[in-house]
């Protein structure tokens, strides 16, 4: 019987690279467009049960919002990071 598991996962580019990760599993991998990281990822996860399984993994709901924050840092603050 096949024991299908979704996960959540993030892609980001990066450069000239996606960068897709699974915070789930801790699992990242990359790609030069955006569908070759997912096809990574997925790689990437199916190595990690295989190695690992999927006993004790908590259940993770597939509703799932994402967002940006976008921050301005005050003047003081930018003296200080120099």
């Amino acid at each position: 019987m096949e024991n299908k598991k979704v996960f959540l996962v993030s892609i980001i580019q990066e450069g000239k690279f996606f960068v897709a990760r699974c915070p789930e599993l801790g699992v990242t991998s990359q790609g030069e467009s955006l569908v070759e990281a997912q096809k990574n990822l997925k790689e990437a996860i199916e190595l990690y049960i295989e190695s690992f399984g999927l006993e004790d993994m908590p259940e993770v709901s597939v509703d799932s919002y994402g967002t940006t924050v976008e921050v301005v840092a005050k003047d003081e603050l930018i003296e200080l990071l120099k």
